[in-house]
């Protein structure tokens, strides 16, 4: 799950609704190869130069069909595939974020792939990540990106603390940078606002935003609002830097953590690349990973996040068979070798993890904390959740209402969303 966009990349994608739709078959020529469109959604200058290469290998080994690579940005690119699709306009492929599969499928925008060439290596992959593929039994996406979050820790300033291993608990985290800060004279944590990071904060006391089986929003339930006021408390106190609440906090953040300014922050895999230009992580291994800390329930986890490759249901015999055969080629062992050593993002199958592969620390930091992250529920409508209890969240960490009030206030808004489901 991939955090802000440039602005100067949001301008290039109003020009998209006229450069990429319906895998152009409408100029494939009658003896001519088969023309399919792929919207990529990965960051255009880390990611992307991988992917076009592989498109290019994947020509070059398939001379009857030929891939027209569009970049779109991740934070435009939900609405702008629902509008193309609900005018038969789509691309043929979609990297598509994980918590977008229930709604799309539901809108019948995607394909089923079970039983197809594309999921032909259907038990490489970790059962996990085909689950959040899954929609009422059925497949409707490789995986192809894989994430979560975990603690992210500066070994270097942990060690100078007399620190020897990360903090298993968010109390322990506190002890922690208590710790830090008196004898290194750097904050020792600093937690994002936004909701997709205090999502763990409710799974560590055993909830989440809502009960799907039993149709019903707990966001404000006694476990959420324990598990947030663990969240609220870890704004303030010795070593624990204060809530940024502005447009730029992502960046605040991540700038201090990579300098050295900050001993620890939960983030995902998807800065990998960014850590090592830091100055305080180009010795890689002074980057440290371990579990986000566990709540008062015992338990430890974050949400699963990465993206699927999607085929467009719309599509023609013709393409969608080209695009099952791409699918299959940039989710094969040799592709995601490739994307793992070039972008530093996790595999999604189990036989992409080289000792190659494994050798940035990064990676096998991240490897390690997977089995701790949770799937999503099977709620079209989940991730647009995390909207408004973030809205209430940025409120309540700049000291503008108190928690409960913020969590009663997201509880309505969410009722919006979830009508049928009861608070």
């Amino acid at each position: 799950m991939r955090r802000g966009i440039a602005a100067t990349a949001l301008v290039a994608a109003l020009g998209l609704a006229a450069t990429a739709c319906g895998g152009d078959s409408g100029s494939d020529k009658a003896d001519g190869p088969v023309t399919i469109t792929w919207w990529d959604t990965s960051n255009a200058t880390n990611e992307a130069p991988t992917y076009q290469a592989l498109v290019a290998d994947f020509e070059k080994a398939n001379s009857k069909i030929k891939v027209k690579y569009v970049n779109v940005p991740f934070d435009a690119a939900q609405n702008k595939f629902d509008t193309a699709a609900g005018s038969k306009g789509a691309p043929d492929v979609l990297r598509s974020e994980v918590g977008w599969t229930p709604a799309f499928v539901k809108k019948s925008y995607f394909l089923p792939l079970d039983g197809t060439e594309a999921l032909a290596d259907q038990d490489k992959f970790q059962a996990s990540l085909l689950k959040q593929a899954q929609f009422d039994g059925k497949t409707y996406g490789v995986p192809f990106t894989t994430d979560t979050l975990a603690l992210v820790y500066n070994k270097k300033l942990f060690q100078q603390a007399g620190i020897a291993e990360a903090p298993k608990t968010w109390d322990d985290l506190k002890a922690a940078a208590k710790t830090i800060k008196a004898k290194t004279g750097a904050d020792g944590f600093w937690l994002n606002t936004a909701s997709y990071y205090a999502q763990p904060f409710l799974y560590g006391e055993g909830t989440d935003m809502v009960d799907t089986s039993a149709k019903k929003i707990t966001v404000n339930g006694d476990a959420a609002v324990k598990g947030l006021t663990t969240w609220q408390s870890m704004f303030s106190g010795a070593g624990l830097h204060k809530a940024d609440t502005t447009a730029d906090a992502y960046a605040h953040i991540q700038d201090a953590f990579v300098n050295g300014k900050v001993a620890a922050i939960i983030q995902g895999p998807w800065e990998i690349t960014n850590f090592y230009k830091g100055s305080a992580f180009a010795d890689k291994a002074n980057l440290g990973i371990a579990p986000v800390p566990a709540g008062s329930a015992g338990s430890a986890g974050a949400p699963t996040g990465g993206h699927n490759l999607a085929v467009y249901a719309g599509s023609d015999k013709a393409h969608q068979e080209a695009a099952l055969k791409f699918v299959n080629f940039m989710t094969s062992t040799k592709s995601q070798t490739t994307i793992a050593l070039k972008n530093s993002t996790l595999p999604t199958r189990s036989d992409a993890y080289t000792a190659q592969v494994t050798a940035d620390p990064g990676v096998a930091g991240f490897q390690s904390v997977l089995s701790s992250a949770q799937p999503r529920p099977e709620l079209p409508e989940y991730s647009s959740l995390w909207g408004p209890l973030g809205d209430e969240l940025t409120k309540v960490a700049g000291g503008k209402e108190p928690l409960d009030k913020g969590l009663d206030n997201a509880a309505v808004a969410m009722a919006k969303l979830l009508p049928d489901y009861s608070k």
